[in-house]
């Protein structure tokens, strides 16, 4: 009878099959889902939307206009008042702005941080050196190279500043990097009070690549204006001193700052219509072929706008428990114009879900871009108020429309009002928005994962509490970001259940909008919705590599008189103690269930039967999410002798290898 593990493989040979069809999802790009079904299979669904408040309605533009509201719902560190132009021929942008800066911390602050993000896009940048020039699937086209120059700076007073700015790279030390400046002030600005400086900049686009620019008449403005960098205070995700959070743009990370109020101007072609974080407050004024539309929004964290002349526009209003009313406005590609019932059901289910699983949305707009084929880059991004679906490469999409969407209106939440930085700790903004993007879709669409294959290529973990660019490349950030950090959420789900992991997403969601988190805040929410200590549950999976890896060790057993006595071993050879089932099935037909704990690393399982033990399994349900070494949790008893060295170190050896290879 075997001692160590020999026919462990029945389970893994079905999941390899099953791996092996599905290597048409693409799972090595985790910004683009995997569950698509094909189109063919879309139904009438999508014709049923939910109850809405008005009937929606194709307009020439989209000039609704809206009032501030008087509530402040943040602490509103910056002000930003920008007039920016767009000039379509050359693919430039001429911007002026004002930005109030308010010290929210003890100290007075004599230095001021901004980044210019457009400046990723030019030669010898880190974020270029890191990405390859490829992001998302995407390439940056030879010589599209963008970038951001401040032209003007000053106080007040009028006092220029220009002359102290120098460009820091405090990440990697890259003095060809020009995305983080700073300036010593004039007075250093005490706790409480504020300084307003005098902005001009020029800003040229690059061929969409990586989240903006042009491609054609589309627009996509994204990270394009001088950006105040977060001053985060004593508390603010466990800082003991205050201080800058303070990095460059690199090839994975997205971004981190602080909330505040802006006023933006948008100068297009007349027959542009623009998208744009929050709503317009003024009716758009008309000169010489040209038009201005003014934009405001409070309590974000950022600002974004995309213009083209050939967006179909569509508008909406709707509400439901936890969303008092929302104006959702459709920017589609033509081609895409006779999907807008798609769009909007999908926006509107997938509103009223978070409203009833988490809180309210307190914004008054939803703005949904749809770029065209060429502006790939541009798709399936978030920003406050505004998202874009995937680009418009076909007239008749799967179900990755209704996917991608789900998955960036979700992002309102866990990226616009939590606003967990983004450079440090991504997996609370991704992970976080894939977990809920899967409970969207099933809830709405009837599409559930298929975890264990997920689990299956996680072939290469690494630490989630890391900094975007420490991950060896965007494979392993996206592997890691994306899929373990939403699994690690689905592993806490199965273990506490539905219910109770429901308030605990919503306890967060409340606690921490607009707070800035830290994953051991998250951690704090689960021990006191539980009252449960989880240190081993984060330190295993967020802290380090850790996988999941339940087996069944070995198989011992020997004949007394007409009695079977058998002894099985089970181990953990991974990740945190975790309740697991064990099967067991004899000759005759019989089985047996029992439940092993889990909390020490390995045990062994006493059996009397009055037949030989033909197999055990360990978790056969599948409930440990994280197990991504499943064919080590079935072990047949009895395999002739010569043959169990082959089947370990031979079949084992090669189906690991199929993993890797498949898998990436």
């Amino acid at each position: 009878m075997p001692e160590r593990r020999s026919l462990r493989m029945l389970l893994f040979i079905a999941a390899a099959a099953i791996l092996v069809s599905s290597v048409k999802f693409g799972f090595a790009d985790a910004w683009v889902e995997q569950y698509s079904l094909p189109a063919s299979e879309l139904s009438a669904e999508f014709a049923a939307a939910p109850p809405s408040s008005a009937q929606q309605k194709t307009d020439p533009a989209p000039d609704t206009l809206l009032t501030p509201k008087a509530a402040v719902l943040s602490n509103r560190i910056t002000e930003y008042h920008i007039n920016v132009t767009l000039n379509e021929k050359d693919g430039t942008l001429n911007g002026q702005q004002t930005v109030t800066w308010k010290n929210p911390g003890r100290k007075s602050v004599a230095d001021l941080y901004f980044h210019l993000y457009p400046n990723a896009f030019s030669p010898g940048s880190t974020f270029i050196a890191e990405s390859g020039g490829q992001l998302r699937g995407d390439k940056m086209k030879e010589g599209s190279y963008g970038s951001m120059e401040l032209t003007a700076l000053t106080t007040e007073e009028g006092e220029t500043l220009l002359p102290r700015i120098h460009y820091v790279q405090p990440d990697d030390g890259n003095k060809t990097d020009r995305t983080l400046v700073t300036l010593r002030l004039p007075q250093a600005v005490k706790p409480g009070s504020s300084v307003t400086l005098h902005m001009n900049f020029q800003v040229k686009l690059p061929d969409v690549f990586a989240r903006m620019g042009k491609a054609g008449d589309f627009v996509m403005a994204g990270q394009w204006f001088p950006k105040v960098a977060v001053y985060e205070t004593i508390g603010t995700r466990g800082r003991t001193t205050e201080g800058w959070n303070l990095h460059q743009y690199h090839g994975n990370s997205e971004f981190y700052s602080d909330f505040g109020i802006y006023s933006v101007r948008i100068n297009v072609p007349q027959d542009y219509k623009v998208a744009a974080t929050g709503f317009q407050t003024k009716t758009p004024s008309i000169s010489g072929g040209r038009k201005s539309v003014q934009f405001y929004a409070d309590d974000v964290h950022d600002f974004a706008w995309s213009a083209s002349p050939d967006f179909t526009y569509v508008e909406d209003s709707f509400s439901s428990p936890g969303i008092p009313g929302v104006r959702i406005k459709l920017y589609l590609d033509p081609l895409h114009a006779k999907l807008q019932d798609r769009y909007m059901h999908a926006a509107k289910s997938a509103l009223a879900k978070l409203g009833e699983w988490y809180g309210e949305y307190p914004y008054a707009t939803l703005s949904i871009v749809i770029p065209p084929a060429a502006g790939n880059g541009a798709g399936g991004m978030e920003y406050p108020t505004l998202v874009t679906g995937a680009a418009a490469s076909s007239a008749n999409p799967g179900y990755d429309l209704e996917r991608t969407l789900v998955h960036e209106i979700a992002h309102q939440y866990w990226y616009g009002l939590v606003a967990s930085n983004e450079f440090e700790e991504a997996w609370l903004d991704e992970g976080f928005t894939s977990y809920t993007e899967d409970k969207l879709m099933s809830a709405i669409y009837g599409i559930v994962p298929s975890t264990p294959i997920e689990a299956s290529y996680l072939t290469d973990p690494e630490p989630l509490n890391q900094s975007s660019w420490k991950f060896r490349n965007s494979d392993q950030y996206a592997e890691n970001v994306y899929l373990r950090g939403k699994l690690v959420l689905t592993s806490l789900e199965r273990q506490v259940g539905d219910k109770t992991m429901a308030k605990i997403m919503r306890t967060y969601y409340q606690k921490y909008r607009f707070k800035h988190p830290a994953y051991t805040d998250f951690q704090k929410v689960v021990e006191t919705v539980t009252k449960t200590k989880w240190d081993t549950f984060f330190q295993s999976y967020v802290q380090r590599a850790e996988m999941s890896d339940f087996a069944v060790d070995g198989i011992y057993a020997r004949k007394t008189g007409d009695t079977y006595e058998t002894r099985v071993q089970l181990r953990r050879y991974g990740g945190s103690a975790h309740p697991v089932s064990v099967f067991f099935q004899f000759d005759n037909g019989q089985t047996i269930r029992k439940t092993w704990d889990g909390v020490q690393d390995h045990v062994q399982i006493q059996l009397k039967s009055a037949s030989p033990l033909s197999f055990a399994a360990i978790d056969p349900s599948m409930n440990v999410v994280l197990d991504n070494r499943r064919y080590n949790n079935y072990l047949k008893a009895e395999v002739p002798k010569q043959d169990r060295t082959r089947w370990s170190s031979g079949i084992t050896q090669l189906i690991e290898g199929i993993f890797g290879t498949i898998a990436w």
